[in-house]
């Protein structure tokens, strides 16, 4: 790979720079022109905006282009003051990928990379770039070099632009999961973006409020509330009678010491993994908790086979001689902000 680096900018800048940057530091337009050319050193990623090597651009270069492209030409692109990442792409950096459904797996090169720019500027999108102005002007933080909207309103951006119900639960529960945002600021940037209004991200928000942090566990909760079943605490965190930490099974009933856990193949299938799923098992069960076990498949499938199981193990508690010596603690239902 050849790299050429006339300025100061590549450097900083991914080995990207602008035409306005490249002119700055005394680049005749010619001699972009020429080395823009087929099989020349640089290449023109979108207008006005030039990747300096002749090899192919990465996801990372992608996205940097993207906001020089959409910030203005006399600013400091790298500022984060007049264009931002945000949306998918913004997710992407942050890793948001594990998921079965999640922004980085929709964050191709075909796909439009979501750039912020302040209101009331306007600027012509390309096939690669989707210029989204805003007079919310979001604090920026930079991720991997590329100035981005911090995660909460990334996630935003990307649920406003999403139509399936079942993306939208994902990549908001993985956010939160991963510890990038907490649900009550994610419920409060929903409300500010007034995307609140639209029934499926309303109702991805109060589950992250109920502590709910998989698609897997929001499809357990929707099946759950069809029943008559006691409601459960999502992720409460266990702990012995001496203040040791015990686990965090995916729903729990305190008063009857029934825990269910959802167990993926994806996440728990590798040796290693199912060996702590097992001693996760063996030390709920030594405290006296009853543990059904249940794949996403199964809840989505088979949801009255769990449900029967449940049903049972609730039953048989009631009359316990000896109940759970487990204790949830520093647990909270979240409540929903007005």
């Amino acid at each position: 790979m050849i790299t050429v680096q006339q300025t100061p900018a590549p450097r900083r800048q991914l080995n990207l720079a602008t035409r306005h940057q490249l002119t700055a530091a005394g680049v005749p337009g010619g001699t972009i022109t020429s080395r823009t050319r087929t099989g020349g050193p640089w290449q023109r990623l979108l207008p006005r905006v030039y990747l300096l090597q002749t090899g192919p651009p990465d996801h990372r270069q992608r996205a940097l282009a993207a906001v020089l492209y959409a910030a203005e030409p006399t600013a400091d692109p790298l500022s984060g003051d007049t264009a931002a990442l945000t949306g998918a792409a913004a997710l992407a950096l942050l890793g948001i990928r594990e998921a079965p459904y999640t922004a980085y797996a929709s964050y191709t090169p075909d796909t439009p990379v979501d750039v912020l720019i302040r209101a009331p500027r306007r600027l012509t999108g390309t096939p690669e770039v989707r210029p989204l102005p805003t007079s919310r002007w979001p604090r920026t933080i930079t991720i991997s070099g590329i100035p981005s909207t911090r995660p909460v309103r990334a996630a935003a951006d990307f649920a406003a632009r999403t139509q399936d119900p079942d993306r939208i639960r994902s990549t908001l529960a993985h956010v939160v999961q991963a510890g990038w945002c907490h649900p009550h600021d994610l419920h409060a940037e929903l409300r500010a973006a007034r995307l609140l209004t639209r029934p499926t991200i309303r109702a991805a928000a109060a589950e992250l409020l109920a502590g709910v942090r998989s698609i897997a566990e929001a499809q357990a909760r929707d099946t759950l509330n069809e029943t008559d079943l006691p409601t459960p605490l999502w992720n409460a965190r266990l702990y012995t009678p001496d203040g040791t930490f015990l686990a965090s099974p995916d729903a729990y009933w305190p008063d009857e010491g029934v825990a269910l856990e959802i167990d993926s193949a994806e996440y728990h299938y590798t040796r290693d993994a199912w060996h702590a799923t097992l001693r996760r098992r063996l030390r709920l069960e030594s405290h006296g908790i009853l543990v059904v076990s249940a794949t996403p498949s199964m809840i989505r499938d088979t949801p009255t086979e769990v449900i029967s199981a449940l049903r049972t193990l609730l039953t048989l508690t009631t009359p316990r001689p000896t109940p759970p010596t487990a204790q949830a603690r520093g647990h909270q239902q979240l409540p929903l902000p007005l």
